[in-house]
């Protein structure tokens, strides 16, 4: 039997969450953003009052303004979207239980095997969009087709509150002609070097010798491409239990002011590597490798980092961290932004072989892992913020919003 893969994307997101509880956001351009105080001022999402008038998401907030002046501006609220997110795909699963989260607003459904029971893919795809309408008040756009690629480009070829079907013979009129930044994995970079060898639209991608994008994508990108523009991409949506676990965990933060000191910046980098340290337990992982990028006020962003012995210790992690800054910049040049990324993941149980370092001492990284558990433990019970390491017990001048529980 043909695969039917649907993929459903809520519409504005953030905005339409934001306008169940405040009606009358319904009636004005709004936009969903961070604080421009804690230099966070940048579009989150926008409703289609806002949208056309130029508003676009990722912009700034002064260049939205410049555009709308009368733009009502919303603070985010991620734990409301995030139960919002679980009530959508709950709808979701009544029609199958291969159901693929993709991000916090869209998911892959697999109604193959669905359709005896509640009609065909088409159908399915109209029943539950008018059912997450009609029982939480917002819309979504889906896309059906025979694979996972092509529904999502269906769900973004219409919006809002649309279903657009896109067969095999479909493919050559209505994928075809769209540009390449469309599919999915067409960053700017591979936008880029996909133009400068002729390469503008999908339809022309999918005609191109996978050999010369290989040549100039490199071999993993250029042959997912080519089988993503020729509909050749088949991979199966999982079950809705089936949470593969993360690559990576990361943290970063735009901070309130500059950091200019050495002091500024192990600041920073504390919170940070707290953050990503207590996620890693969370998930019952350890990182072999740390990631530090660190944005300037020019927006310009270095990415360095350096191997470790498998860990979710802060200390370490932070040590780590703190090295790559010491040895890749400058202090005193102002930082606007660091972001601490551990990868290289391993169950916590996995074999390791520790170094001979005393560091390393079994006994001891064993005390102090049960230390940081407890800690997990204490901030559980008696919030995020119970626990702290003394340099960090005031740290809004820099660090907002430290340690929230929902930072994941």
């Amino acid at each position: 039997m043909k695969p039917v893969i649907l993929h459903c994307d809520c519409n504005s997101f953030y905005a339409s969450v934001e306008c169940v509880d405040r009606p009358e956001l319904r009636t004005v351009p709004m936009a969903v953003c961070g604080s421009p105080e804690n230099r966070h001022g940048v579009i989150l999402a926008k409703n289609e009052l806002a949208k056309a008038r130029g508003v676009r998401t990722a912009e700034t907030v002064g260049e939205a303004l410049h555009k709308c002046p009368e733009l009502t501006l919303v603070a985010p609220h991620r734990k409301k979207y995030l139960q919002y997110s679980r009530d959508v795909n709950a709808i979701y699963a009544r029609y199958t239980d291969l159901v693929e989260p993709f991000s916090i607003d869209e998911s892959w459904l697999d109604v193959t095997g669905s359709q005896r029971l509640f009609g065909t893919g088409v159908q399915i795809a109209h029943t539950i969009r008018e059912q997450v309408k009609k029982e939480l008040d917002i819309t979504i756009s889906v896309g059906v087709s025979y694979n996972k690629i092509f529904a999502k480009l269906g769900s973004d070829y219409r919006k809002p509150d649309a279903v657009t079907v896109i067969e095999e013979q479909d493919v050559t009129r209505i994928v075809w002609p769209l540009p390449v930044s469309a599919l999915m994995s067409v960053g700017g970079g591979a936008q880029d070097k996909l133009k400068r060898i002729g390469i503008t639209t999908i339809g022309q991608l999918a005609q191109s010798d996978p050999a010369v994008l290989k040549s100039v994508l490199g071999n993993a990108l250029g042959e997912t491409l080519h089988r993503y523009a020729t509909g050749a991409e088949n991979s199966p949506v999982r079950h809705i239990d089936d949470k593969p676990p993360p690559k990576s965990i990361g943290n970063g933060l735009t901070f309130k002011r500059n950091l200019v000191t050495k002091e500024d910046c192990t600041l920073g980098l504390t919170v940070l590597a707290d953050s990503v340290a207590a996620r890693l337990r969370r998930h019952g992982l350890k990182c072999g490798t740390v990631q530090l990028a660190i944005k300037d006020t020019n927006l310009k962003v270095i990415v360095r980092q350096k191997p470790v012995t498998p860990t979710f210790l802060e200390d370490e992690i932070m040590a780590a961290a703190l090295d790559l800054l010491m040895k890749n910049w400058k202090i005193g040049v102002p930082i606007r932004m660091l972001t601490i990324t551990a990868s290289g993941l391993s169950p916590e149980d996995a074999a390791q072989q520790l170094s001979l370092f005393a560091q390393d001492d079994p006994a001891r990284r064993k005390k102090k892992e049960q230390l940081e558990r407890s800690i997990d433990l204490l901030r559980e019970r008696y919030g995020a913020g119970a626990v702290r390491r003394g340099n960090t017990l005031h740290p809004e001048e820099i660090a907002p919003g430290y340690l929230q529980p929902d930072d994941e």
